[in-house]
């Protein structure tokens, strides 16, 4: 199932495409990131290798960890030796392009360790990256990179700003970073909602603001099948476990089949999947023939070879789902790239949806939810990802209402897409033309900018509403 691109994804993969630039593409949540990045794969007749920080994240792009592509050693690297098979240097001597997803889980020492291992395996290690041009995906609003043992801590602490992989030495230092913001988004169509989200993502939530949600939020549910969305996984699986055990009968198990080594047991779906009649079930793949997609909702109502289940009123029979595992090789016979499956996991593509872990909703869209935030949130930008999940207000269920302590910003990350703007706004001025790349896209009612200039606008000026 494709997704036509708008003109704005468009441009960006014009840009892309030139290969002249590292990027970082990045915008609020539902603005398209990972639509445009599976175009880009999908379309392009480069040498391109897709990698991504986390066993899981890797799957859904299609892609290898990398540590795994790159034979990176765990924990920090610092200026530890890179061990380089003749086989790997050929690999990477022949990629064009590497795009990496969910960049903001990748601290400074790894994109570090992706600019030396590409360098050395090229044999040119006077240009970042040996040559290489980058590609990066993600929100560092929504995913921050995770913080190691007190040992990894204090390296931080001793050698970089922060351990974001914007300040990894190789941006800091020598190769420019050119970051583009996706702005139109796809998710909500409400333009208040669309600014209290923003407020949130900001951190520049006003009482008015805090109001306004946690007065949508205080409604009650219509009923029990409507997903909560929770901050902890003992949470989850103690909903899942209640409402599996309120349905008569007994449980039947689907066993994945699993072969290859899947490596640190980070499956895509559950191992063993625990279903009855009448258990509510979110789909985890995108159905070639449009369905469902990947977080639609759907309940139990048979049970056989097959499992059927109901959405949206019309029942589809579902089948077990693949998902492989690939490894990228260099083929001496074509001279190009190759992507080989090294492992398969094969399981229905459901898993139990009375409750969801915010971080598992990432990526997904619903029309309703009830965020339980438990006793506080604990993660930078966790109460933005539960709330943008959301189509609208009128879908939003709170389990308690929002407090100060919940809006969570990493200033670092604010400091950093201020400064890109600030910097790119002066040299369109400079030049006396608008950034590269804007004349070809859809022009946006408001861009990303123009939105955090109102927010701060909003929270910090002199006649501002009273913070949150």
């Amino acid at each position: 199932m494709s997704v036509e691109l708008s003109l704005e994804q468009r441009a960006i993969l014009e840009r892309i495409e030139a290969g002249q630039e590292h990027l970082f593409i990045t915008g609020r949540a539902g603005t398209g990131k990972s639509t445009l990045l599976r175009h880009l794969v999908d379309g392009s007749d480069r040498q391109i290798v897709v990698c991504a920080p986390t066993g899981v994240a890797a799957l859904n792009v299609g892609g290898q960890t990398v540590h795994s592509l790159l034979k990176l050693p765990l924990g920090v690297i610092a200026d530890a030796p890179l061990r380089q098979s003749a086989e790997l240097k050929r690999l990477l001597g022949t990629i064009d392009l590497l795009v990496i997803d969910e960049i903001s889980m990748v601290n400074a020492d790894l994109m570090d360790a992706i600019d030396r291992s590409l360098r050395q395996a090229r044999g040119v290690r006077a240009v970042p990256f040996g040559g290489v041009q980058v590609v990066m995906f993600g929100d560092p609003y929504q995913l921050a990179p995770v913080p190691g043992d007190g040992e990894e801590r204090a390296y931080f602490a001793d050698h970089y700003d922060s351990m974001w992989f914007f300040d990894a030495r190789v941006w800091r230092e020598e190769a420019e970073l050119a970051v583009v913001e996706l702005v139109h988004i796809h998710r909500q169509a409400d333009l208040e909602f669309k600014q209290a989200l923003n407020a949130v993502r900001h951190g520049t939530v006003t009482a008015e603001i805090a109001q306004l949600l946690n007065d949508a939020g205080a409604r009650t549910p219509p009923g029990d099948d409507v997903l909560t969305l929770a901050t902890r996984n003992d949470t989850v699986t103690r909903i899942n476990g209640r409402e599996l055990a309120r349905l008569p009968g007994r449980a039947k198990t689907a066993s994945a089949e699993i072969t290859g080594d899947f490596g640190g047991r980070q499956y895509p779906a559950d191992a063993d999947l625990q279903l009855k009649l009448g258990a509510q079930v979110m789909f985890l793949r995108n159905d070639s023939e449009g369905r469902w997609v990947n977080g639609s909702l759907g309940k139990v109502v048979d049970i056989g070879g097959t499992v059927w289940v109901e959405v949206d009123g019309e029942q589809h029979e579902v089948e077990p789902a693949v998902w492989e595992q690939y490894r990228y090789s260099y083929s001496p016979t074509t001279k190009e790239i190759k992507r080989d499956v090294v492992a398969e996991f094969t399981q229905f593509p459901l898993r139990l949806a009375w409750a969801v872990t915010i971080h598992k909703s990432q990526g997904k869209t619903f029309d309703r939810a009830v965020v339980d935030l438990g006793q506080r949130a604990f993660a930078p930008g966790q109460t933005y990802v539960a709330l943008s999940r959301l189509t609208s207000l009128e879908g939003l269920y709170l389990t308690r209402p929002l407090r100060p302590g919940d809006i969570i910003v990493d200033q670092r990350v604010r400091q950093f897409i201020h400064g890109i703007r600030e910097r790119d706004a002066a040299r369109a001025a400079r030049a006396d033309l608008r950034p590269e790349g804007a004349a070809d896209a859809a022009p946006p009612t408001e861009t990303a900018a123009e939105a955090e200039r109102r927010d701060l606008v909003e929270a910090y000026a002199p006649d501002a509403p009273t913070p949150f």
